[in-house]
């Protein structure tokens, strides 16, 4: 497979062909007087990059690459904004050289040249940042510090259900080498295949399963970082109250205070009996109420994901009046009907109708398909998809948040508002869909979609309006500027917003304290 330097994932994977036909078709039935000309990315060597303005030491010359493919690739993330200006050919921050570290080791040589040289090092994952995570949006020489060499699990320990793991492995590959030894990290991003353990920590990503254990920070046992000043490891502790946790610095510090080698994380047996079920309800109001007593029951279900009409349409292909509710419970230590019977009860109580079940236990016959099968299946194509309508001028891009059940209503009224009145105002009629990726007892983290008409040479600009929009609702509305997508530099402005003034504080002491030469990532986290 070969990856795509502009656009998600694999270029055997693009959306192409009868699949573009019919996803222009079904988009054309809401937009029927939109330009649906596709456009088609440039060659990296067409991009007319400057030369390195940089060169490293002869001990790093064998890890470093200046190609305009390796340079154009690592320039921006994965986010919409960045998928247009790399089909527009505006590639303006391009990281001099991209380093590839083959062990620890060379992770402390390179952070010792950039400090002494002052060159910024942005340390670089799967590169599927959808916040400007990993662009040097800056002026003056950077390096992206490439770290998927660092790909294997070090270390097992079956007793304690853990395992010490480099950082750079990506997400199929670490679960390759966890599947032998019957476990899982059980952490499913959408971004699974093409993000790695390191990036997971550094961004504190959430992953699939919606209650529980739902980020990554709750599976993290200790780390292992390497900072300007020297290395930073934790000891390996089920839990500890002495003093605030060095991990917790760490985790979602993207880049700025170290760059994370290792870490030993908590591991799963892997799930045996899986039982689901889809749930329809009248009203959207009925829909968030049932899945707020699911989410306070304790019944604590894998997936507890609820669609609002539009995502059900768009994503899904269902017709719903209030919602769709996608139930489903997992255990490697016993059968789960039971969980799903009480969680059936609940949402009956509000007036849900639930579907047939799927039954994928070992050793039962394949799960008919469903709705909730069709949302899954178009969750994984979702962002071929979105690189699809985006060559043809298309706005197609989510955010998320997470508030308190208290405050949805009028949270979402507010978003949803404020995209309206935004897309009315930059000259289209958009969709605004919606769905809960995770649950808590105190609170949903709706993610939103944003489908609209726009105009080739004037993409960013709108979307970025748009985005301005949305955030300012969320912020003033008492929501987190992110759930899980991280801050990157594109959330720093509503970022400094939501953190306390003495915590800034203490975090920029930090900074100072652990990179005096401030060539970690300048930018993320507003440092």
């Amino acid at each position: 497979m070969t990856r795509s330097w502009w656009g998600w994932g694999n270029v055997e994977d693009a959306v192409t062909g009868a699949e573009a036909e019919e996803l222009v078709a079904r988009v054309a039935a809401f937009m029927p007087d939109h330009d649906f000309t596709p456009h088609d990315p440039p060659s990296p060597e067409d991009l007319g990059l400057p030369q390195p303005r940089v060169s490293v030491p002869g001990s790093l010359a064998h890890l470093a690459s200046s190609t305009p493919e390796d340079r154009a690739s690592h320039a921006h993330g994965r986010a919409y904004r960045d998928v247009v200006r790399n089909l527009a050919g505006e590639v303006a921050h391009a990281p001099d050289l991209v380093l590839r570290p083959e062990a620890e080791a060379d992770v402390v040589a390179v952070l010792d040249w950039a400090s002494s040289a002052q060159v910024a090092v942005v340390p670089f994952g799967g590169g599927t940042s959808v916040v400007g995570g990993v662009e040097p949006r800056f002026d003056g020489p950077a390096v992206s510090l490439d770290l998927r060499a660092l790909d294997r699990v070090l270390e097992i320990d079956r007793t304690s259900r853990a395992a010490r793991i480099q950082a750079g492995v990506l997400g199929p590959h670490l679960e390759d080498q966890l599947r032998p030894h019957g476990l899982t990290l059980r952490h499913f991003p959408q971004s699974f295949e093409f993000s790695t353990l390191g990036g997971w920590l550094a961004t504190r990503a959430g992953g699939h399963y919606a209650t529980l254990l739902t980020h990554v920070d709750d599976l993290t046992e200790s780390l292992r970082v390497v900072t300007p000043v020297g290395v930073s490891e934790s000891r390996r502790l089920p839990g500890s109250g002495a003093g605030p946790s060095p991990d917790r610095m760490f985790l979602g510090s993207e880049g700025t205070l170290g760059v994370i080698t290792e870490a030993w994380m908590r591991l799963q047996d892997r799930p045996r009996w899986q039982q689901s079920t889809t749930v329809d309800f009248d009203t959207f109001d009925a829909a968030v109420a049932a899945t707020r007593a699911v989410a306070q029951s304790g019944l604590h279900p894998s997936n507890c994901r609820l669609l609002d009409p539009m995502e059900a349409l768009v994503n899904a292909g269902t017709s719903t009046t209030g919602g769709l509710l996608v139930l489903a419970f997992e255990s490697a230590d016993h059968p789960v009907d039971a969980w799903l019977d009480r969680a059936v009860e609940i949402v009956r109580d509000h007036g849900g109708r639930p579907g047939p079940r799927s039954d994928r236990s070992a050793g039962e016959a394949a799960a008919p398909a469903d709705a909730g099968s069709a949302w899954r299946s178009s969750f994984l194509r979702m962002p071929y998809q979105r690189d699809a309508v985006t060559r043809r001028s298309l706005i197609a891009e989510t955010f998320e948040t997470a508030c308190t059940w208290d405050r949805f209503a009028e949270l979402h009224a507010a978003i949803t508002s404020a995209a309206y009145e935004v897309m009315a105002r930059i000259g289209g009629e958009g969709v605004v869909t919606c769905r809960f990726t995770h649950v808590y007892p105190d609170g949903p983290a709706p993610y939103y979609g944003i489908y609209a008409p726009g105009r080739w040479g004037s993409l960013v600009a709108m979307w970025d309006e748009i985005k301005a929009g949305v955030s300012e609702a969320i912020s003033t509305h008492g929501g987190t500027i992110t759930h899980h997508h991280a801050v990157g530099r594109d959330h720093a402005p509503w970022y400094a917003v939501q953190r306390p003034e003495p915590f800034a504080l203490g975090l920029a002491a930090a900074k100072r304290a652990l990179d005096p030469a401030g060539v970690l990532n300048p930018g993320v986290l507003g440092l």
